[in-house]
């Protein structure tokens, strides 16, 4: 995966953040972003976005719950 420096991230996390090898490769990409204090990538969803995806993606309609 290209546009990580994975040996600075490994040493800010293993070293820095003294997180275990196994605790390190657990994370996701924002979760490392957020314990190093870095800000989030994005901006959370708003009302247009959520409305963009409900058209995007709509429910079938059918009336069944996938709940059970």
């Amino acid at each position: 995966m290209s546009g990580f420096d994975w040996p600075d991230l490994m040493r800010a996390g293993m070293q820095g953040l003294r997180l275990s090898p196994q605790a390190f490769w657990q994370l996701t990409p924002a979760e490392l972003r957020l314990m190093l204090g870095q800000a989030a990538a994005g901006r959370p969803l708003d009302r247009t976005g959520l409305d963009a995806l409900l058209a995007a993606y709509p429910d079938a309609g059918n009336g069944e719950n996938d709940d059970g």
